[in-house]
């Protein structure tokens, strides 16, 4: 169980060889750890890192100053720039060929407070990337996606719904530019931003006496920096276009994760927060009449573009999932109790 359980998604080949990657929102949490394992693992023949913090930028080149020897560094690119601007996203893109976007406001509260700025980023944004690939002939580009875009009940979970379908719709745009546009969606990532983990581990070493727990019913899907950083590299790898690859991830009672964090702390219930859902879904009912069922991971077909369906079954251990299947953190049979998130946080922390 516990193998099963910490599926590594890496790659079986070098996907990014010779390749310009870029990376939208790079200084992020999963930009950094992204940048990382290119540099250590892979031969790419330079990275970008598009993002519109300098001072994030500045200390990211700080961190790899120190980690990385001159002639892999020499392969980095620092660009300022927003995703909302689409002029400074095309001469960013020049010369790409493969695009990881992963900007976008992902807090549920401040999206619910500030819609407008949240559609003009992970909206409008989603447009604008397109847009930039097709403009430049960029050959591969990934979205991230999350499992609050399937059927969301936030605003931010709808703004990623309607980004997976700018993406996947992308795909009838490029024609003979033959641009290719696929999206990851996965839960939780362990230790982000952000992530409940960092939270209770804060209030931990505050001293705390309890920890708040919204609903002891909670669950969540989870998966560590290092899985997600391989997941997308290893869907550049099998992409055909148009599809949104689904991890087989495990999932926990919220409940369990702070018992194994900290098992004498007592647990204070204070309710859902607007926006939230008590279990996270990644495929629904209705998406499984196009959903497939691969060895490590779920691949949901698009709806309107021709999908090169025959290529597919070629995939190692592929089968249609029955109708009416659903994957849900409530409904997953990969379920960690305590002693099992106790024994696997390192690992996912690392």
């Amino acid at each position: 169980m516990t193998e099963a359980l910490l599926r590594t998604f890496a790659p079986q080949t070098d996907p990014i060889k010779d390749k310009v990657v870029l990376i939208t929102g790079g200084t992020g949490s999963f930009g950094k750890r992204m940048v990382q394992t290119l540099l250590t693992r892979y031969a790419p023949k330079k990275v970008i890192i598009f993002s519109r913090d300098e001072l994030k930028q500045y200390e990211m080149r700080a961190e790899l100053e120190a980690q990385f020897p001159p002639d892999l560094l020499a392969r980095l690119r620092f660009f300022i720039g927003d995703v909302r601007d689409r002029q400074r996203l095309v001469m960013a893109f020049r010369g790409a060929d493969i695009v990881i976007h992963g900007a976008a406001l992902k807090q549920v509260p401040a999206a619910e407070y500030n819609p407008s700025e949240c559609i003009a980023t992970n909206i409008n944004g989603a447009e604008n990337v397109v847009w930039a690939c097709l403009q430049n002939g960029v050959q591969k580009v990934v979205a991230l996606s999350t499992d609050k875009a399937c059927s969301p009940v936030n605003l931010y979970g709808a703004t990623k719904l309607a980004s997976d379908k700018i993406f996947s719709a992308a795909n009838n745009l490029s024609g003979d530019i033959g641009t290719r546009f696929s999206v990851v969606r996965y839960g939780n990532v362990v230790g982000s931003r952000g992530s409940v983990v960092p939270f209770f581990q804060k209030l931990i070493k505050q001293g705390a006496s309890e920890l708040p727990i919204t609903d002891p019913r909670m669950t969540r899907f989870w998966i560590s920096l290092s899985q997600g950083v391989n997941f997308v590299l290893s869907s550049l790898e099998i992409m055909r276009g148009g599809e949104v690859f689904v991890p087989k991830i495990p999932a926990t009672l919220v409940t369990d994760l702070a018992t194994a964090m900290a098992p004498d702390l007592n647990q204070k219930i204070i309710g859902i927060r607007p926006g939230e859902k008590l279990h996270e879904a990644m495929i629904s009912a209705d998406d499984a009449r196009t959903t497939w069922e691969l060895e490590d991971r779920y691949l949901i077909e698009p709806i309107l573009y021709e999908y090169p369906r025959a290529k597919v079954e070629t995939l190692k251990g592929v089968r249609k999932v029955e109708e009416g299947f659903a994957y849900a953190s409530d409904l997953n049979t990969e379920r960690l109790d305590a002693e099992g998130i106790r024994r696997l946080m390192p690992a996912y922390l690392e």
